[in-house]
């Protein structure tokens, strides 16, 4: 029997759909790399000042105030750097920030005396300000809500790496070289990293890598753009942003979290040299742990807090755990000058600083979370930056101060440590719901 041919017409395939690009993770990590960049620059002169001797003969109290010249600028510049980020852009913002700021690290390996290492860091701290508000900014361009705390770890890591690797790197440079090698060096990569920046970032809706698929998950996932803003929200003057407890809580907070975190950028190497005996070698290798435990507790909160809200979890909820948490944590930082031994103060800072990061993550993530349109998110980032570096200028100061009257590190150490508990309280019962500013009517 001849088989019958079938008239059967196959039934098409479904349309496998496109996998969704990822653009948005190479964009912050190459955001982290900057950040990392710039800490480093930052970070160089805590590290190779204490082996600056026989060219600079300075006191505890004048270090301290050539650490606070760079916060005098980069804190005062925070107030315009997030209005200036707003207005044009990440990909503008960050790469002339980056040029600025290496040339003038560059700078400082020729300074001869106390007032010239002073205006190159004033000068440096003035390219370095827009820096964290621009990476807050695309944070919230590029990330939908249940992303943006891990990928606020990422960036906001940049500032303990770039104080991790320079500890081991500045020290190597030194010992082969000069301190003046370090600035040089270190200047010529954040110029190249600007030219990098220049050439890969764009806009999600302008960037060719990132395609349909992955422009539809941002957007639905609450990533803050123009397109989806309230015109009323957008049209909110700057300064009726003073008006709102959030931001005022914001800045206070953030004040209090510095103020425990710039020991770290700025004495700490000193006082693991002077305080606990470190050599070259050993600040090298033992001073970078404290940094290498805050950045690998920072990433594992930025990624259980995504975690949380995903699940549902409040992200008013998960803000205010990851920031208080972390602020209690911060505050053991007080008994890191009295235990006898190296290793336990070692180990108190280390736990002092992985907590403080977990505090950074969640509060860089307020300028998205409470913005009233994406035209704020650097404003905000700013006016939080600004109040929290004011820690910048006086902290360094005070606990040179402290250091030359009392011969040791046992009084800024509790004064740092109070401060951070108070920090906590004022994120628990100040602060209020972590959502959109609401805007009256007329306001604008």
């Amino acid at each position: 029997m001849t088989a019958m041919a079938s008239t059967h017409t196959p039934t098409p395939s479904p349309t496998v759909p496109r996998t969704r690009s990822r653009r948005r993770w190479m964009i912050i990590w190459l955001a982290f790399i900057g950040l990392s960049i710039n800490y480093l620059d930052r970070s160089s002169l805590s590290v190779a000042l204490p082996f600056m001797g026989k060219d600079f003969q300075l006191s505890a109290t004048q270090q301290g105030m050539i650490f606070a010249a760079f916060f005098w600028a980069y804190d005062f510049c925070q107030l315009a750097a997030g209005w200036y980020v707003d207005k044009v852009g990440p990909r503008k913002s960050f790469s002339l920030a980056a040029v600025w700021w290496s040339i003038f690290t560059i700078v400082t390996a020729v300074s001869q005396n106390f007032w010239s290492l002073f205006a190159a860091r004033f000068l440096l701290g003035v390219g370095e300000s827009p820096a964290p508000s621009t990476a807050a900014k695309v944070v919230a361009v590029w990330f939908p809500v249940r992303e943006r705390a891990l990928a606020t770890s990422i960036w906001d890591s940049g500032s303990r790496v770039g104080a991790v690797i320079a500890l081991p790197i500045i020290t190597l440079i030194v010992a082969f070289t000069s301190w003046h090698a370090v600035f040089i060096i270190i200047g010529v990569a954040g110029l190249i990293w600007a030219a990098v920046w220049w050439k890969s970032y764009r806009s999600p809706e302008e960037h060719p890598g990132a395609n349909a698929e992955e422009l539809a998950y941002i957007r639905e996932g609450g990533a803050r753009n123009e397109a989806s803003d309230n015109e009323a929200a957008a049209k909110l003057p700057w300064r009726a942003l003073f008006k709102y407890r959030t931001i005022l809580s914001m800045m206070f907070g953030f004040f209090c979290l510095n103020s425990a975190i710039y020991f770290f950028i700025t004495f700490f190497p000193s006082y693991l040299v002077k305080e606990r005996g470190f050599d070259l070698l050993k600040l090298g290798v033992f001073g970078a742990i404290p940094g290498i435990c805050a950045v690998a507790f920072g990433w594992s909160a930025g990624y259980l807090a995504d975690r949380a809200v995903q699940r549902g979890a409040s992200v008013t909820r998960v803000r205010k755990a990851a920031i208080s948490g972390g602020l209690i944590g911060g505050s053991v930082i007080m008994f890191a000058a009295v235990v006898p031994e190296a290793w336990m103060a070692l180990a108190l800072l280390s736990l002092a600083y992985s907590s403080l990061t977990v505090a950074a993550t969640g509060i860089w993530s307020l300028p998205a979370d409470v913005a009233p349109s994406s035209r704020h998110v650097g404003s905000i980032g700013g006016l939080q930056n600004f109040a929290s570096n004011l820690a910048g200028i006086f902290t360094p100061i005070l606990i040179g101060v402290l250091v030359d009257q009392t011969g040791s590190f046992v009084a800024p150490l509790a004064v740092i440590g109070i401060i951070s508990l108070i920090g906590a309280a004022n994120y628990l019962f100040v602060l209020g719901r972590v959502e959109p500013l609401k805007v009256p009517s007329g306001s604008a």
